[in-house]
């Protein structure tokens, strides 16, 4: 489903008025329904791997496929039609303050020009999915952090994409929230949606047992079934 090809990723200037290599080299390929892992320290390359296969940005050599599409040859009115098939998730949730949970969800169909009725059985079905129903109503302010990410993980669902990107999602969590968020992951895979974990929480990563892809300034160091956090 996800396949990167000797991919690098060389930004013209960093502090200092050097080049940056934020990936270099990096290959591996995720198959449909599979649970992975992106680990690694600040500024190993996650983020930017994650960007790439949004297609936010360009990768300065290399291939990425996306169900069996080459991304960096999809023309740019197309381009919209790729991001609904990954739903994204952010550490810093992304909600817009003056609406409620309802609202930001139903927010996104309607820019697409979804109907009423499509917006009112797709939002309340998410909202179900991620326990939220009887919370439809409070705006972000009137939430925990751990049902606002709850909130953005619905909002990231509601294109039934066929992978859920999760950027550090539980960074701003305690633990009893963290733990609600990874179940929560881990229910939306189980129905059949690939998800893409990036995180540095070792707590996670050793409970999960499952793939885990380790980057280091830019380079896939290791990738093992059921690894474990080893950097």
């Amino acid at each position: 489903m996800v396949k990167f090809q000797n991919i690098s990723k060389i930004y013209p200037a960093c502090p200092g008025g050097h080049p940056c290599v934020a990936l270099d080299d990096v290959s591996f390929e995720i198959k449909p329904k599979e649970f992975v892992s992106i680990v690694g320290r600040s500024g190993a390359g996650k983020t930017t791997l994650f960007r790439l296969l949004l297609a936010e940005e360009m990768p300065t050599q290399g291939e990425i496929f996306f169900d069996g599409n080459d991304i960096l040859n999809v023309k740019s009115k197309h381009l919209p039609l790729l991001r609904r098939q990954v739903g994204a998730v952010f550490q810093d949730y992304k909600l817009l303050p003056n609406k409620t949970a309802y609202e930001n969800i139903a927010y996104i169909m309607e820019i697409i020009g979804a109907s009423d009725e499509e917006i009112s059985r797709d939002v309340s079905d998410v909202l179900e999915v991620v326990g939220l129903k009887n919370r439809a109503n409070n705006f972000p302010a009137e939430l925990s952090g751990g049902e606002r990410q709850r909130v953005a993980i619905a909002r990231a669902l509601i294109h039934r994409p066929k992978v859920i990107l999760a950027d550090e999602p539980t960074g701003n969590l305690d633990p009893y929230n963290t733990s609600d968020i990874i179940q929560l992951l881990l229910k939306i895979n189980e129905i059949g949606t690939t998800v893409i974990l990036a995180t540095h929480n070792k707590e996670i990563i050793n409970y999960l047992q499952k793939r885990v892809i380790t980057l280091d300034e830019g380079k896939v160091i290791r990738d093992e079934e059921k690894g474990r956090f080893v950097i």
